[in-house]
């Protein structure tokens, strides 16, 4: 059972950190990401038109961004702007936390651990989206992309350090809840437990080959294992 599994990888985690594009939000569903990616494509090809062909390929809004940064960092900074406030607008219209989210954060705090949202999307928007659905009580900071430097989002493990020093927590007893195998490889590479959230069928066999720790297909699931934790 995943409820058993997962309180057994939870019994030592002194906090819990959550991405948040899947965990909690599904930031582009009322906003095609793959829409964003051609828009901001096209933004970054109208300053520099041989930056069409190598966007073209990519329907990833976090992609244009680093390869934009890659060719030209000013041209890669307006896009990131432009990104952001997509991110925001696009929250507003997201509808609904993903399912037992809510549930997880509530049941993580309630036995007294900590929480940091440690996120490739803007800061702005993650903590735009908690407020807008009463979620921030819960969370002690948000750590989002790193502005100018996407090359620091995950895999790299940079959100997750950031994370654990302001919460001065060891990392090692740091649980990552993701949704994408850069998710796992960032938890891994700094010695964090990592939990695969799969809400797509071919994420279990991707989390699974990459070494999860547990994996989970739903977020109520990790709120029932939180809950059978004891209170720190």
């Amino acid at each position: 059972m995943d409820t058993d599994n997962l309180s057994v990888t939870l019994a030592d985690t002194a906090a819990v950190l959550f991405d948040f594009d899947g965990p909690i939000c599904d930031v582009f569903a009322g906003r095609p990401a793959d829409q964003v990616a051609r828009n901001l494509a096209a933004l970054a090809a109208r300053r520099e038109p041989a930056l069409g062909g190598k966007l073209s390929s990519t329907d990833d809004p976090l992609e244009v961004l680093r390869l934009t940064h890659q060719a030209d960092t000013g041209i890669g900074l307006q896009v990131e702007r432009a990104l952001t406030a997509v991110e925001v607008e696009a929250v507003g219209v997201a509808g609904d936390p993903t399912p037992g989210a809510a549930a997880a954060l509530e049941a993580v705090w309630a036995t007294g651990r900590k929480i940091v949202v440690v996120s490739n999307n803007s800061a702005e928007c993650v903590r735009a989206f908690l407020f807008r659905h009463g979620l921030t009580g819960h969370v002690l900071e948000v750590v989002g992309r790193p502005e100018g430097h996407p090359e620091l989002m995950k895999p790299n493990p940079h959100s997750l350090i950031a994370a654990a020093e302001l919460l001065g927590v060891d990392i090692t007893r740091c649980t990552l809840i993701g949704d994408s195998l850069t998710d796992i490889q960032a938890a891994h590479a700094v010695g964090s437990t990592a939990i695969g959230y799969v809400n797509k069928e071919h994420k279990r066999r991707v989390f699974a080959q990459a070494g999860a720790d547990a994996i989970t297909e739903s977020m109520q699931t990790i709120a029932d294992a939180i809950s059978a934790q004891p209170s720190r």
